[in-house]
């Protein structure tokens, strides 16, 4: 880290700021120009705030030299992470795809897609329990009883299952979860974070629809900073200036994120565009970008869906655009669970 001090920063002012510095047990080489006095700051500055440092009336500048987080850093960990959940390699060269309904609304319903996922190879099993809606009148998902039926279809395929938290205090329901899936609109709930971080569940974390990938990747290291280290990034659209769909899906992120984070990356291609016929083209895209998996909705009936009908696949068509994912993530050297 580098602080630019103002020309006429008092040698008083100084002191007490390097003595401040020095005691968090950083080393301060300085460097002094006509008009500008530069400190070079050496330790791990992913601790200090550089809003804290600004506030400082003898402080021009501070500009980092290393990204702010550590543990979720590919200079610190150059090979890609490879997370194992119930047998299913993600990562590394291996490819997931996670389908379902975006919310579960009845055992008939769950029952059925479940079975018809399976068939058509999907390796995760997704379904709403808990929904976040923007209208307070909005189905908000059968909550408790969304999640038994989750479980229950989880016991009667035999895949992993994903679902969403929405607070801490709903951990202890999720233990016979897998992956435990946070929301575009809680990716900067830190106390939810540093909750899951105490936790052992593997956590997919979406990114933010107005968030930077800095700011997704900020979000991991806070789970990863709590001793949970298995965290799977999600880029699913952002909210941009263009009106034709819900959102933009950036597929510049998958390429991007990978030389920023050793974390495996998937794509929601579904909530990224909002509607059905673009989950195809997107999905294909996001595979030749590198992505490391695909989470789709699909729905036995979308055009009566309490959640996100627009959006969803029917079961056949996922069918058919299972056969296309095959082949494509095949021709790009990767593998994927049968």
């Amino acid at each position: 880290m580098i602080i630019v001090l103002r020309h006429d920063a008092e040698q008083e002012k100084k002191a007490v700021l390097k003595g401040r510095l020095k005691a968090l047990g950083f080393d301060i080489h300085e460097s002094r120009g006509v008009g500008s006095t530069l400190w070079g700051i050496v330790g791990d500055t992913s601790v200090i705030d550089r809003d804290y440092l600004m506030a400082n009336e003898i402080v021009h500048d501070v500009k980092r030299v290393q990204e702010p987080y550590k543990k979720a850093n590919r200079k610190m960990h150059p090979e890609d992470t490879v997370i194992e959940i119930a047998g299913r390699k993600i990562g590394g060269g291996h490819f997931q795809v996670i389908a379902g309904p975006c919310s579960i609304e009845a055992k008939e319903q769950m029952v059925e897609v479940s079975k018809s996922v399976k068939a058509s190879g999907a390796t995760f099993l997704r379904g709403g329990a808990f929904k976040p809606r923007t209208s307070p009148y909005a189905f908000q998902g059968l909550q408790n009883n969304g999640l038994k039926l989750l479980l229950n279809a989880k016991v009667a395929t035999g895949l992993p299952v994903v679902t969403e938290i929405m607070t801490p205090e709903h951990l202890e329901l999720f233990h016979d979860v897998d992956v435990v899936q946070v929301g575009a609109r809680n990716m900067q709930n830190f106390q939810l974070l540093k909750a899951l971080g105490k936790s052992d569940k593997t956590v997919l974390l979406k990114r933010g629809l107005a968030n930077t990938l800095e700011e997704l990747v900020m979000s991991a290291e806070y789970i990863m900073a709590g001793g949970n280290e298995n965290v799977i990034l999600c880029e699913r659209g952002i909210r941009t200036f263009e009106t034709s769909m819900r959102n933009t899906l950036d597929i510049s992120a998958i390429p991007m994120l990978k030389s920023m984070t050793h974390l495996p990356v998937i794509i929601d291609p579904s909530h990224a565009a909002g509607i059905r016929w673009m989950v195809e083209p997107l999905a294909m895209a996001s595979i030749a970008a590198g992505a490391d998996g695909l989470m789709i909705e699909v729905h036995n009936d979308p055009e009566t869906a309490l959640c996100d009908g627009p959006q969803s696949m029917t079961p056949e068509g996922f069918d058919a655009l299972m056969g296309k994912i095959r082949k494509t993530v095949e021709f790009f050297g990767k593998t994927m669970d049968c």
